[in-house]
């Protein structure tokens, strides 16, 4: 086959260090906007970006390009040069080392658009610990708990 096709969906989930509420409302829209913009350049586009203060759940269309560590640096680094512009209650933003990534099948993009659209009411109920712990057991992900939260 002379062309090479993919369909990879991929919901991501990281936090702020320390999972500081730092993602204010009034600039969460932005935020997310320019995260979008990052993913486009890496020719992942992101079809929905949401969470709550602490944390971003996105769901993108994985590159055939690029690999998913170097997609996720991207994003991450330059958000967080960013966010440091626009406000100085921002210059001590950073994001958490690591990331949590879960293959989605075509059949399940909807309810995980519909998981992302619902995260502050889901995390009314839920903290960001015990939703990813969930995660992480739900897709058989062996890990050890000491070294999740750094």
């Amino acid at each position: 086959m002379p062309q090479s096709l993919t369909n990879i969906f991929i919901h991501i989930i990281f936090s702020t260090k320390d999972r500081f509420p730092l993602i204010k409302q009034r600039i969460e829209g932005q935020l997310h906007s320019y995260m979008a913009g990052i993913f486009k350049g890496c020719d992942s586009p992101a079809i929905i970006i949401g969470g709550t203060e602490n944390h971003v759940h996105i769901l993108c269309l994985l590159s055939k390009k690029y690999p998913l560590s170097k997609v996720i640096e991207d994003v991450k680094k330059s958000s967080s040069k960013w966010i440091k512009t626009i406000d100085p209650e921002y210059k001590k933003f950073y994001w958490q080392n690591g990331y949590g990534a879960f293959s989605i099948g075509s059949s399940g993009k909807i309810a995980t658009i519909k998981y992302i659209k619902n995260q502050k009411e889901h995390h009314r109920k839920k903290t960001f610990k015990e939703e990813f712990l969930k995660f992480l057991n739900k897709y058989q992900m062996k890990y050890d708990e000491r070294y999740i939260w750094d």
